[in-house]
């Protein structure tokens, strides 16, 4: 098995997916094949998968998109490590996902929350709030995607390896500023210390052998220590971990007395929600969230309403 989990490793890395997804798909690749006794993938087929994907459904209860995971995985598997054409995994029923309607904070809860955190926290999430921004968007972005002439941030290699544009919000450019000055201070220190490289997409690293140590290359967040590049194993300064914003949130709705179950992503929806309220296009909003689909956006409108499809109760009559 370890061999087969190598294989898959190398090919994954091979197509540039992301570490996130190597991790995914060798923990299911890992569980397919010890749920069925350790047997080889070769001598297995569409029962074998069937009887996987209804056992994390039934017996383990995962999420519908935790069971398409494992199928991306096995497919992944199959199509690109073993090459093998079977016909039967595109008839594979992938879980269907709920509709669920996006949980929207008001303007007067942001604001509440938003006073409840520290500087840099602030900052984060008002990049969320005030930018539209996903946590991890937010998180890796580097000093050269900030333009504070054109009040405008690049969000490289998005969800589904797309760029796009979005504001910046000009009540957040002098803090912006500040937190800029603070990495760079510590950039230099990497330097002086024999460090201050930065981990760089793809083959970047190799087309651009110095990049890695510029300026405009460092992260916006920078972690509080370095740490090894699990891939490369080179000692870096990687961003800031997605886990402190997320705890900062979650004790600053406590302390706000806000009884939403909301999340950091919960603010790029109020992002969406509170523009379309102030009358923006709907298609400058896709565009600003980097929607591929405008269906997607469109799930916003339900605040509009203002209640179940705007009619009025006859109660308030």
């Amino acid at each position: 098995m370890s061999k087969l989990l190598e294989e898959v490793r190398d090919l994954i890395r091979t197509l540039h997916y992301s570490y996130r997804t190597e991790e995914a798909y060798l923990h299911w690749i890992r569980q397919y094949i010890l749920f069925h006794g350790k047997r080889h993938p070769t001598e297995m087929g569409a029962a074998e998968v069937s009887a996987f994907l209804t056992h994390l459904a039934v017996k383990r209860q995962v999420a519908a998109s935790t069971q398409n995971q494992a199928l991306a995985a096995l497919l992944f598997l199959y199509k690109n490590v073993l090459k093998e054409e079977l016909p039967w995994l595109k008839n594979v029923e992938r879980a269907k996902r709920p509709a669920r309607i996006p949980l929207v904070l008001t303007r007067a809860e942001v604001k509440r929350l938003l006073t409840q955190l520290g500087q840099q926290n602030w900052l984060q999430a008002s990049l969320l709030y005030g930018a539209g921004l996903r946590l991890r968007e937010c998180l890796s972005l580097r000093v050269k995607d900030l333009d504070f002439d054109y009040q405008q941030i690049a969000v490289r290699d998005a969800k589904g390896h797309k760029d796009r544009v979005t504001m910046l919000p000009a009540s957040a450019a002098e803090a912006l500023q500040t937190q800029l000055a603070n990495a760079r201070g510590l950039h230099l220190r990497d330097l002086a210390d024999g460090f201050g490289r930065v981990y760089l997409p793809f083959a970047l690293a190799r087309k651009y052998p110095h990049a890695d140590r510029e300026w405009g290359w460092q992260y916006v967040f920078p972690a509080a220590t370095r740490s090894r590049d699990p891939l490369s194993g080179t000692t870096r300064r990687h961003h800031v971990g997605e886990w402190v914003l997320q705890k900062a949130i979650k004790d600053a709705l406590r302390a706000a007395q806000i009884d939403k179950p909301a999340s950091c992503h919960t603010l790029r929806h109020s992002f969406a929600t509170h523009l379309l309220e102030d009358g923006y296009d709907i298609r400058t909003v896709q565009e600003l969230l980097g929607h591929k689909d405008v269906r997607t956006t469109m799930i916003y409108t339900h605040v509009l309403k203002r209640g179940g499809r705007g009619v009025k109760s006859p109660l308030d009559s």
